[in-house]
């Protein structure tokens, strides 16, 4: 039994899910996002969604939690949005944008410009004393994260003095250095 799949998903005023076939789309005040989906039944039933699965094959149950999960997330993110926020620790990190071109300079020779998808709004924070911060905005979840992994992956945080990009409120295991 799908503890997850078998919750049925709230729908907001101000959102509209339609199914169509094997397609739903879900449109907010956000943007609007779709997704299909197989081997599950998906039903907008008294201002809520339901996903029901045929039987209990494992790959029936796999998908039953799944698509409700895709579908929470999608009407979450029309509604009101997500956003991921990633700080730059190291002496002389510095991040600027300019539109959703994002400029990095992270401690390589060169500084790196990364075009950002139109629909991905990013915002750079920068206070006296504190680490740069870069914000990322959207109403696809998936595509904030893709983003946000791909700015993450230029420096990763390393373990001994943390420096790198990370999440904020990301927790780096930290290494002793050498004993003499």
């Amino acid at each position: 039994m799908s503890r997850i799949g078998n919750n049925p998903v709230a729908i907001p005023e101000g959102v509209t899910v339609t199914v169509n076939g094997q397609e739903i789309t879900v449109k907010g005040k956000l943007g609007e996002l779709t997704q299909e989906f197989d081997a599950v039944s998906v039903a907008v039933e008294e201002g809520q969604v339901v996903v029901t699965r045929p039987s209990d094959a494992k790959d029936h149950r796999a998908k039953h939690g799944l698509y409700r999960a895709l579908v929470n997330n999608m009407i979450k993110g029309v509604s009101s949005g997500w956003t991921k926020q990633l700080e730059l620790v190291g002496v002389g990190y510095r991040a600027s944008n300019q539109g959703n071109k994002l400029d990095l300079a992270v401690g390589f020779s060169h500084n790196i410009v990364l075009d950002i998808a139109p629909e991905v709004i990013v915002e750079t924070i920068s206070e006296k004393g504190k680490n740069p911060i870069v914000k990322l905005t959207s109403h696809d979840k998936q595509l904030v994260g893709q983003v946000a992994a791909k700015i993450r992956s230029f420096r990763k945080p390393e373990p001994y003095k943390g420096k790198g990009i990370k999440f904020v409120g990301e927790i780096i295991r930290r290494k002793a250095g050498k004993s003499a």
